[in-house]
């Protein structure tokens, strides 16, 4: 298990979950919609109180929720030193007050203990505007598990003002990078989504690149290299932590993707000067592959619902975005335009495709639809690689080098391109994969 943190498996046994209203509150007949991509769009201002009952805790949950606002672009969170009051949680707010303070939404909140010490989290969504409360709940979980709470609660707040899917709830793996530029150590880590519980998953002796989370749970495959040996491909159970090499290649394999169902991987497997698209069926260990020719294709990835499957080829004549049917079938390329496409990601809503284009000396984070259409360019400079969605669909994680004798930083983008956001990490850090939500929604 990772420390004491849920995994999506536990998640139903250790968590309770009810709905919380004040005796007097009535839904609310116009809630509070903020509209994402419009040419008007402006961060909606909210407040989110420190939660009452223990101090300590109450103060951490509500700073997860106010960073998780924050960080994704949409809220502009209201400073403490401009809150008019400190209000309740058993009772309405000042509304006017919070009017006059310009805020538009507000959460309260209350951490306790119950009979048997678990914690209890409780919090409320106020509409300042109409006076009523949006939505409530209460959690019931162990004390460890205090700073996933304040994730839960940032996911309610925004997908109830926002309409769009949860994605605090959820982590990343990537690449930790150390030591000279030339001699890189790279091991294999995991961390909340918004950089904190960082833990080494490799110990550095073989390099990692390119891991990926599994869709359906809590896996990860990853490229590895010890020194003097073909690259390999080998898999993760965070759970467990068990280790194993997935297909038995004389050849070197490289950028595993899990089918949606999490049980069968795909992946490139060199074939003399070119390389293949096979699928490996993780518990048989039976292979198939894909595609078979004189390119090099390689790093596949599954539609949501497992139809189909984009990779890149060289097969025209130089890097472009091509989608298949998942057994190989009616290959047709998808990106034109100025340079070479490569590193394609499907969305976890199945509307996008994110990969990264060449051209001109840089590299550009960009998105288009499935039949290649509507291509867009959602952030761009001189080394943008790596792209993987949150598991809403609605933003991009990637890694970026600015040059020099540096190294790698994460970063994540909306899809409208408007929001752009560090993310946190220890040190240099690339090829990022962002998991499925943890609580399974």
């Amino acid at each position: 298990m990772l420390g004491t943190a849920f995994t999506r498996r536990s998640l139903a046994a250790a968590l309770g979950v009810l709905a919380l209203a004040l005796p007097a509150a009535t839904p609310a007949r116009a809630q509070l919609q903020l509209r994402i991509g419009s040419g008007a769009f402006q961060p909606m201002p909210i407040a989110v109180a420190d939660f009452a009952g223990d101090a300590s805790l109450g103060t951490l949950v509500s700073g997860v929720i106010t960073n998780n606002l924050r960080r994704s672009g949409y809220f502009t969170p209201l400073e403490k030193g401009r809150f008019p009051e400190n209000p309740s949680f058993d009772a309405a707010p000042n509304f006017e007050a919070w009017k006059s303070a310009g805020v538009q939404a507000l959460v309260t909140g209350r951490v306790g203990r119950d009979a048997a010490g678990r914690l209890t989290v409780a919090f409320r969504l106020w509409d300042v505007a109409s006076g009523q409360q949006i939505t409530g709940q209460q959690y019931g979980t162990d004390v460890a598990n205090a700073r996933r709470t304040g994730h839960l609660v940032s996911d309610a707040v925004y997908t109830k003002i926002t309409g769009l899917g949860p994605w605090f709830d959820s982590r990343v793996a990537y690449v930790d990078e150390s030591g000279p530029k030339e001699s890189r150590r790279k091991r294999l880590m995991v961390m909340d989504q918004d950089g904190a519980n960082v833990r080494a998953l490799t110990s550095g002796d073989a390099s990692v690149v390119a891991p990926r989370y599994s869709p359906a749970g809590q896996e990860i495959a990853f490229m590895t290299q010890a020194t003097g040996q073909q690259p390999k491909v080998q898999m993760i159970d965070l759970e467990t932590g068990k280790r194993q090499t997935v297909g038995n290649f004389a050849s070197m394999s490289a950028s595993p993707r899990f089918s949606p169902d999490g049980r069968r991987l795909v992946m490139s497997v060199q074939q003399g000067g070119n390389a293949d698209i096979v699928t490996v069926d993780i518990a048989s260990k039976a292979q198939h592959p894909i595609t078979q020719g004189l390119a090099i294709d390689t790093s596949p990835s599954y539609s949501p619902d497992g139809s189909q499957i984009v990779f890149e080829s060289d097969r025209g004549g130089s890097q472009q975005i091509y989608v298949m049917g998942a057994d190989g079938s009616n290959a047709r390329r998808i990106s034109f335009g100025e340079g070479a496409a490569s590193q394609p990601a499907w969305s976890p809503r199945g509307d996008l495709i994110a990969f990264t284009r060449q051209r001109k000396g840089g590299f550009a984070i960009c998105v288009m639809k499935p039949d290649g259409s509507g291509e867009r360019v959602l952030t761009e400079g001189f080394h943008n690689e790596s792209p993987t969605f949150a598991p809403n669909g609605q933003y991009v994680m990637f890694f970026r080098d600015p040059g020099g004798q540096g190294g790698g930083k994460l970063y994540m983008v909306d899809i409208t391109g408007k929001v752009e956001q560090p993310v946190p990490t220890p040190s240099f850090a690339s090829d990022p994969t962002w998991s499925p939500l943890l609580s399974g929604k």
